[in-house]
């Protein structure tokens, strides 16, 4: 649960832009910088960043309009974003913001500590949510390796061994255990004991 989160930062103010990079990074956080909304969208499909810090009034595309983008696009919608503004710092500007599929809206200005705070609140979700999805992934592996024991199985007739999907047989017991988290111990049947050792079977019986 402790996985690195990237950040991509995206303020037409080089200033802010340079200190919150600075500050973010010293937290140890991956972060990548742009200042306009077309070096964001592009830096979107290039580095894939877990969050987006993402300034509303922007020189090519105010904030709103790029954040709907992003929620809207496919490959995209699953980045967290986050508005800033030092502006538009109304109530009606934030319930928009958030409206339009935002995960959080900060007004400026905003004390570093506080910026750090949200950061990692939202980097608890981030991980939370992989955590979820790895957990999601095993749980759907688990039903298809049980889904794939159940089905039409060739097994010799003789010996007992199961043709594999590559078309070779192997002993059963190797199958099942390829096939699911089944592990075999041996041992041998009241019915086998008495075939096998016949007179001996009760001596031999544990």
């Amino acid at each position: 649960m402790n996985e690195t989160i990237s950040i991509l930062v995206t303020d037409d103010d080089p200033a802010i832009l340079f200190a919150t990079a600075r500050l973010l990074r010293s937290a140890g956080h991956i972060v990548w910088e742009a200042e306009t909304g077309q070096a964001c969208l592009q830096a979107l499909g290039e580095k894939k960043p877990d969050l987006v810090l993402l300034d509303v009034l922007l020189p090519d595309v105010n904030g709103y309009t790029l954040c709907r983008q992003i929620k809207e696009d496919e490959k995209l919608r699953d980045t967290y974003v986050i508005l800033l503004s030092g502006k538009k710092t109304a109530s009606n500007d934030q319930s928009k913001g958030l409206e339009l599929g935002a995960d959080g809206y900060l007004t400026r200005p905003i004390d570093n500590r506080e910026l750090l705070a949200r950061v990692q609140a939202m980097s608890r979700i981030i991980r939370a949510e992989r955590e979820r999805d790895r957990l999601i992934e095993e749980l759907r592996k688990v039903i298809s390796e049980i889904k794939t024991l159940r089905t039409l199985l060739p097994i010799c007739s003789s010996c007992k061994k199961i043709r594999n999907d590559e078309g070779y047989w192997q002993q059963i017991e190797a199958y099942i255990s390829e096939h699911s988290h089944t592990k075999f111990s041996h041992g041998i049947c009241p019915e086998c004991l008495q075939k096998l050792y016949g007179d001996f079977a009760a001596e031999v019986t544990p």
